[in-house]
């Protein structure tokens, strides 16, 4: 079975980067495409990020988290911290964030260290989550094989009968992880495939340093 997608072709035209455009801060810059996101009217998740890690067995794995907050020091998702990519973090903290932007015809690819949150960073977002996704995280053992999806929502309906109206707390194999951004790329569709790649690399100095990258 094959499919030839070599007439697969488009030309990207919806906008430019050029060094007397961007921020001085990588961060700034992330903020004003986020927000420029939004404002066009998509995707549906902006927040939808590709994570990948170093897995035990040696291989890079990618999936697809979302991202619930950035700030000057990095990125924060949440996750199961005993799931696949969480013990693959704990052996190796160093992983690759991207972002592809279709409606914009953008990407942004992060390279950085991830480190577990405060334990109370964590409780607060696990209380503002919805009950089902609360409950969710429990009964999950992520990553693990299981026998059904029959067994899985068994578990569920067994957890929500035993804690009646009492007060769900936070497992504390779930919590969140920051990504400190070593380096930054923000990648924007140009015509001809000519397209614009703009790199901040953090320096010993905490200055970041900025270069044009071919396309």
């Amino acid at each position: 079975m094959q499919k030839d997608l070599s007439n697969y072709r488009k030309s990207y035209e919806k906008s430019s980067l050029t060094e007397d455009t961007i921020k001085e801060n990588p961060l700034e810059q992330f903020q004003k495409w986020f927000y420029e996101v939004e404002e066009a009217g998509g995707p549906d998740e902006p927040n939808a990020m590709t994570i990948s890690t170093i897995g035990l067995d040696g291989y890079p794995k990618n999936r697809v988290v979302l991202m619930k907050k950035y700030t000057h020091e990095g990125f924060v998702f949440y996750t199961n911290y005993e799931s696949e990519k969480g013990k693959a973090i704990l052996e190796n903290p160093a992983v690759c964030l991207s972002f592809f932007w279709a409606n914009l015809e953008r990407q942004v690819i992060i390279k950085g260290k991830a480190e577990k949150i405060a334990e109370n960073l964590s409780d607060g977002y696990f209380e503002s989550r919805p009950v089902g996704s609360q409950l969710g995280a429990i009964v999950s053992n992520q990553s693990e094989v299981i026998n059904s999806r029959e067994a899985l929502e068994a578990k569920l309906k067994a957890l929500e009968s035993s804690l009646g109206d009492r007060e769900i707390e936070r497992p504390k194999h779930w919590g969140g992880y920051l990504v400190r951004p070593i380096s930054i790329e923000f990648w924007q569709g140009r015509p001809n495939r000519l397209h614009d790649r703009i790199r901040y690399t953090l320096q010993e100095d905490f200055d970041w340093k900025i270069e044009r990258l071919a396309p």
